[in-house]
């Protein structure tokens, strides 16, 4: 089994993290599976005592006699059980309560933090990964491939990383497979912003106008070319490197 992520930052750096193994996956899904069932159930229950209901006799006539109830009881109940992943991976960027208490995270393969699209994608698959029952499918899938991913993870590009292993990510800029940067051209882009205030204006206007025409780009003469040009630079850096959201 492949154990290990190991990303290439735009320092020319080597950055090494831990994938989650099945036990802590298991370990975060069981504590999130009680949470969201909790959850639900709180829902259902407090919203029969507000519709007038109790749970004895008089719980079935309930139900039997008031349309609201579908919409007000069972539907959000059954929202939250459902939306309970996909919401709270997207607003604590990766985590859920049970990935937090486990100290794992979703990353996509580059090393960031997925975008929606991508962590829908994974709670989608979750009605394949989860047959026939109990997971079984998803689980027989991650044993056998080599970073232990679902089908899920295998469709959205994404992986499970104990949290520990990425504080790092927090300070290093990672490098960007889709950007149009070659690897030495990000090397001597970082290198040019590095040194921008230590240069005469003559040398950084000059480097950074054939750094451009060096990807094809020609830079307009404007009043204050140094600031264009710095800008420029530093927007092809941002464009180039994703940061890690903490």
């Amino acid at each position: 089994m492949e154990d290990k992520l190991v990303l290439q930052t735009a320092n020319a750096e080597e950055l090494t993290l831990s994938i989650a193994g099945l036990g802590s996956r298991s370990y975060a899904f069981i504590i999130d599976w009680h949470f969201r069932l909790l959850l639900a159930l709180a829902w259902f229950i407090g919203a029969v005592l507000l519709l007038g209901g109790s749970f004895d006799k008089h719980f079935g006539e309930l139900f039997r006699n008031s349309s609201a109830s579908l919409w007000t009881v069972f539907l959000p109940a059954v929202t939250i059980y459902f939306l309970y992943h996909p919401v709270l991976e997207v607003m604590m960027q990766g985590r859920t309560p049970g990935k937090r208490i486990a100290g794992i995270r979703i990353l996509s393969l580059q090393g960031q933090t997925p975008e929606f699209g991508a962590l829908l994608i994974r709670n989608v698959f979750r009605l394949i990964d989860s047959l026939p029952i109990f997971y079984i499918l998803g689980l027989g899938v991650a044993m056998g491939t080599s970073r232990q991913v679902r089908i899920g993870d295998l469709a959205a590009g994404t992986l499970l990383v104990y949290e520990e292993t990425t504080q790092e990510l927090k300070r290093l800029p990672m490098f960007s497979t889709d950007s149009h940067l070659g690897h030495a051209d990000l090397e001597l882009l970082q290198d040019i912003l590095d040194r921008w205030s230590d240069l005469e204006e003559a040398s950084r206007i000059s480097l950074g106008r054939r750094f451009l025409e060096r990807l094809g780009e020609t830079p307009d003469v404007l009043e204050s070319e140094d600031e264009q040009i710095h800008a420029r630079l530093k927007n092809l850096l941002e464009s180039a490197c994703g940061q890690l959201s903490s």
